[in-house]
């Protein structure tokens, strides 16, 4: 399945928008890392490696599983 969406002209390249969404979706639950990952055209290992570098965490700890995984340390 592709989606079409027409942008007004920007010095942004199509690859960094794809980027950016897979991003945002990752950030908002919307998607898996797996599934960002492909909507950004990356593997899993690149795509955590670009989200460490913009300083994006790559998984996120609900509340209730931190305080879960800091019970079993």
């Amino acid at each position: 399945m592709g989606i079409s969406v027409n942008l007004p002209d920007m010095n942004i390249k199509e690859d960094e928008i794809k980027l950016l969404l897979a991003i945002k979706l990752l950030e908002e639950e919307t998607v898996s890392l797996g599934k960002a990952a492909e909507i950004a055209g990356y593997t899993e290992k690149a795509f955590v490696e670009v989200l460490l570098h913009r300083g994006v965490a790559p998984l996120k700890y609900s509340d209730l599983g931190l305080d879960k995984e800091m019970r079993n340390v």
